[in-house]
């Protein structure tokens, strides 16, 4: 982040959770609260203007839901440069659309993208009500970096956002577990393994060592903890996940975990 706060924008058709979420996250001083959106097509407009490295989003609004919301900011994020002129700068004042209270930039602020055609690629963190929504996969497969409870703690809700802004992923092992229970539960013939599709050209571009520690990424393990199975240093460690990463095209370890497991690499159960 080079020292620069953290910007953020709340997504939530729910007003008092917007409000909620936007007044806490302000009390923060390496957080910005860039805007925020009542549905998802104004989250992505939001997004556009105001460029944001972290989006609080919603997985359930009316419309555009936070899943397809996710899936157009990424998928944008991914496109070729190529943006109308002067975005990725926005000045004081509103952004255009919403309702009073929303799309509101932080008074004063003037954020700048980067050099032009840099590219911009915001951070999602799905807010739910259940840790077992039937739509957390999807929207980690749309691209988001991880989800979080709403009625997570104020220290929960700064960590994460944290965590998620340094390019981390926010899956604790045991979400990870119940994202897998979920996956096999929803998706059978997906986690029937790779005897049914044969594994993706993609994988095969892995040397042994990185497929294992794939593996135990999907498992939930952390650097820590693989470096402890394998016998190696954490650095080591950093280091493959880095090159499984850039191998397979991946943003981070959340996406390396649907692809463990889509492909048939990893199994339920097994």
């Amino acid at each position: 982040m080079s020292g620069q706060a953290i910007g953020i924008v709340v997504a939530d058709d729910h007003e008092v959770v917007r409000a909620g979420f936007a007044a806490l996250l302000a009390t923060q001083p390496d957080f910005s609260v860039l805007g925020t959106a009542a549905d998802g097509a104004e989250a992505v407009r939001v997004c556009r203007e105001l460029r944001p490295d972290v989006v609080l989003m919603d997985v359930r609004m009316p419309g555009i839901d936070g899943i397809e919301a996710t899936r157009r900011l990424i998928g944008e994020a991914n496109a070729p440069a190529g943006g109308a002129a002067g975005e990725g700068r926005v000045s004081e004042g509103r952004v255009s659309g919403g309702a009073a209270g929303d799309g509101r930039a932080s008074e004063g602020r003037v954020r700048d993208s980067g050099a032009a055609g840099g590219a911009w690629a915001p951070k999602v963190l799905i807010l739910t009500t259940f840790d077992l929504d039937e739509y957390v996969f999807d929207a980690l497969r749309a691209g988001a970096s991880g989800f979080l409870l709403k009625d997570a703690t104020a220290e929960r809700l700064f960590d994460a956002v944290r965590v998620v802004a340094a390019g981390e992923a926010l899956l604790a092992p045991g979400v990870t577990r119940r994202l897998i229970s979920e996956f096999a539960r929803l998706r059978p013939q997906a986690a029937a393994g790779p005897a049914a599709a044969g594994r993706p050209v993609a994988l095969t571009a892995l040397t042994p060592r990185e497929t294992e520690v794939l593996c135990l990424v999907a498992e939930g393990l952390s650097n820590t903890e693989i470096a402890r199975r394998l016998v190696v240093t954490e650095e080591t460690v950093k280091t493959h996940v880095s090159r499984i990463l850039a191998k397979l095209g991946l943003r981070d370890r959340t996406q390396a975990v649907v692809v463990a497991y889509e492909s048939g690499l990893v199994v339920p159960g097994r």
